[in-house]
């Protein structure tokens, strides 16, 4: 009888003892918690947790509801300190525990809700808060479920239709934060390319400014340039950053690392696998690939040195904010669009999304292209450029271009002597005489009316000219049927009108437009594309 008297005390003690050290634990990391200290916090509830499991393994059935009800909570705000270090994987694994503690609990229902929505999985993100909804808590907190609710129900549609305006914040002038764009991947499919590798097709026509996809960055990393040039060392630390965060991601989340998988590291392009489009979809959970397969250091260099994207290339245009940064990430699906000297599509980077539009109108079946480099320039030019790019352009105008020097010595010559310092004038006008001479077919004479727009880029030089030369309007027709809308084609167009002191007509405000469209896509209204352009205050003249 003694013996089992002292052995329930020494029980006894031994519980308050455990209970004194879960309390102990359970205030350190709510207070680390507290102060954001997100692994030391992780570090406590993980040996919270840990004695948590081993107590209620030992302890009787009236101990039991209390444990469990710790245990969820110790659970949840371990998923918050997780979610904060972008771990969103183990996070979700730890609101699963939680959840089959307790299916309802309100605090991991919103947790795991926010997760799935930085993950941009929207319709799963909204189950989650639709549940949490439910509780009684949510009375307290409606205002703040309330927004989680319908911003999901916003970005989910969103991702469905592409429907995607930001007219009030360029209205604005890019004041406060950008509208939040959802993931989103239009009529597009991807097959073996006939330009390098896989590539994305369209699936159906597409008009200029046509919505192609919404990328969000695996990783970015940017630098602060007020009018002034990155210098090497400070390019060769955001390289390094961006190339850690990258592999950060790649550790903590095995779809991101079947995500980068995908993409090539520049060898053997034409024996890649295709993959489907759809599992570049956020709410896509498989992949097909095998974590067997894991991405070594060395393989994911080589895939960032083929598929990162500069903010600040030719096709790019950037808004907001980020225009006083130089700038680069890793978008995926964005990175499986090829180059061309005639590209067909634009992209413009809105915070940490790449949003690809079609430049000029895409026929079904067409493989949209971007220009890696500035392809307003002679083939000898783009020839040098590609080298540093580690290809060699084979598109259509390239073809054209190569057999018509080799055909006629004039191309060269005027290539020539444009650079020697040739009057633009002169050089245009010898190089329309010569398109009539050599019988140039209208499509090809936009391909070398863009090669030479330095010359033509000149309203000055089109009035010293006058009808010697063709008018500015066929000019920039021709360029943007061949090379795609571009932003100093755009300017010329714009400036022309604003010297017309609100004269100008109603087709020349509608070019602007359809312009503007090109470059920068149909995410925002008439309005504000003119605001953009300066145009807003100008009434055309009928």
């Amino acid at each position: 009888m003694r013996e089992t008297q002292q052995q329930q005390q020494q029980q006894q003690q031994q519980l308050e003892m455990a209970e004194e050290l879960m309390q102990q634990l359970r205030s350190k990391a709510t207070e680390l918690l507290l102060r954001e200290e997100w692994s030391e916090s992780i570090q406590v509830y993980s040996q919270f947790i840990n004695l948590c499991q081993h107590h209620i393994n030992e302890t009787t059935p009236d101990n039991l509801p209390k444990l469990h009800k710790s245990l969820c909570l110790a659970l949840s705000n371990r998923a918050e300190a997780r979610s904060r270090l972008r771990d969103y994987a183990q996070a979700l694994k730890d609101c699963d525990e939680a959840l089959k503690i307790e299916s309802t609990h309100f605090k991991t229902l919103i947790c795991k809700g926010k997760i799935l929505l930085n993950l941009n999985r929207y319709s799963m993100a909204l189950t989650c808060f639709r549940t949490a909804q439910l509780d009684p808590q949510a009375n307290g907190s409606s205002v703040g479920l309330n927004g989680y609710l319908q911003k999901c129900k916003k970005l989910e549609l969103m991702s469905k239709t592409g429907a995607f305006d930001m007219s009030e914040w360029v209205i604005n002038g890019f004041r406060a934060k950008p509208p939040e764009p959802a993931e989103y991947i239009g009529a597009v499919e991807m097959r073996k390319s006939g330009i390098r590798g896989r590539g994305l097709f369209a699936t159906k026509n597409m008009e200029a400014g046509s919505l192609v996809l919404i990328n969000k960055a695996v990783a970015t990393e940017r630098g602060i340039l007020p009018g002034q040039d990155l210098d090497e060392n400070a390019q060769l630390v955001m390289w390094k950053t961006f190339t850690e965060t990258v592999m950060d991601s790649v550790a903590k989340c095995s779809r991101t690392c079947g995500l980068i998988s995908t993409l090539s590291s520049g060898e053997d392009e034409d024996g890649l696998e295709v993959p489907e489009i759809n599992l570049f979809k956020p709410d896509s959970e498989h992949f097909g690939y095998s974590n067997e397969k894991k991405l070594d250091a060395s393989r994911i260099l080589s895939i960032l040195d083929v598929n990162s994207i500069v903010e600040d290339s030719i096709s790019s245009k950037v808004l907001g904010k980020n225009s006083d940064y130089y700038g680069v990430g890793l978008w995926v699906l964005a990175s499986f669009i090829n180059h061309s000297c005639i590209p067909n599509a634009r992209r413009l980077h809105v915070g940490d999304y790449v949003i690809v539009h079609a430049s000029r109108d895409v026929k079904a079946g067409e493989e949209l292209t971007f220009a890696y480099f500035d392809v307003l320039n002679p083939l000898e030019k783009r020839n040098e450029m590609s080298k540093t790019w580690g290809f060699r352009c084979n598109c259509r105008r390239c073809k054209f271009e190569a057999e018509l020097c080799s055909r006629q010595e004039g191309v060269g010559e005027i290539e020539m002597g444009f650079e020697r310092g040739m009057d633009s004038g002169a050089a245009v006008y010898r190089l329309e005489e010569g398109m009539r001479k050599w019988k140039v077919k209208e499509k090809e004479k936009g391909y070398l009316r863009a090669s030479f727009w330095a010359a033509y880029g000149s309203e000055k030089l089109m009035r010293s000219w006058g009808r010697r030369i063709p008018m500015m309007e066929s000019v920039v027709d021709s360029i943007v049927e061949a090379v795609g809308s571009d932003e100093r084609v755009l300017k010329m167009v714009v400036e022309k009108i604003k010297k017309g002191n609100g004269g100008s007509s109603v087709v020349e405000i509608e070019r602007a437009l359809k312009l503007g469209r090109g470059v920068y896509g149909k995410v925002m209204k008439k309005q504000a594309m003119k605001s953009l352009l300066g145009l807003g205050i100008l009434e055309p003249s009928y």
